[in-house]
């Protein structure tokens, strides 16, 4: 006869799941609603972009399109602002949203803003302790060897110290996009409300990261102390 045994803590990781899919959700359906929405302004992401940048004395700086949804993204080792295909020649309120978005982060890495600097020294550091941290984890698993255990748990708290650092470079660059959009007269008035909720609803996929890392290191906390135990 099988005897199946449940583990209490698989609830944390099924929060933190649940959680991140909602977030997942909501980003890309608002993502859908607002890509269909074409701006009053007719520009396309490129020429948004091009906008704010020039503006900001950024004219340095290039953007290209790249392939896939959402893969959006500033490379500040390169000075290069990529965007997607629908965003790049996209003439949306989705559109123009990214773009001054990841604007936003251009205009970071000009002025040195702390958190982005942060976040790229940290970033190596992060990399290599992450690996090092499962590896423990799965050896002082496997082995029984707690001590390693605690270590790994030790190690994987910096890919929440990383999440933690990402959110107000996120916030920021949302807060900023929205001021561009504004001031550069990019969207119209009553476009704003919209584009908001979307920048809104694309940071709230960083926390419900913050939040599921929480929650798995919760776990593994809790097991360490349950061996500790035994």
């Amino acid at each position: 006869m099988f005897y199946y045994y449940f583990d209490p803590t698989y609830v944390l990781v099924l929060i933190g799941l649940v959680i991140t899919i909602v977030a997942q959700i909501f980003v890309s359906t608002s993502y859908s609603k607002y890509k269909k929405i074409k701006s009053k302004s007719r520009m396309e992401g490129f020429e948004v972009a091009r906008k704010i940048l020039d503006s900001n004395g950024l004219n340095d700086v290039d953007i290209v399109e790249t392939r896939g949804e959402l893969t959006d993204h500033y490379d500040p080792t390169r000075k290069v602002v990529r965007l997607s295909t629908d965003i790049f020649h996209g003439a949306t309120v989705a559109a123009a949203s990214v773009a001054a978005h990841e604007c936003g982060h251009a205009v970071q890495d000009k002025e040195g803003y702390f958190f982005l600097r942060l976040r790229a020294a940290i970033l190596p550091i992060v990399n290599i302790s992450t690996k090092a941290g499962y590896i423990a984890l799965m050896v002082g698993l496997i082995f029984g060897m707690i001590e390693l255990f605690w270590v790994g748990i030790i190690l994987e708290l910096a890919i929440l110290v990383f999440q933690l650092v990402t959110l107000p470079v996120e916030f920021d660059a949302s807060r900023r996009a929205a001021e561009f959009l504004k001031q550069e007269a990019l969207i119209e008035k009553e476009e704003q409300e919209g584009s908001k909720k979307m920048l809104r609803a694309a940071a709230m996929t960083y926390v419900a990261s913050v939040v599921s890392t929480l929650l798995q290191i919760l776990r593994l906390i809790i097991i360490a102390r349950g061996s500790d135990r035994d």
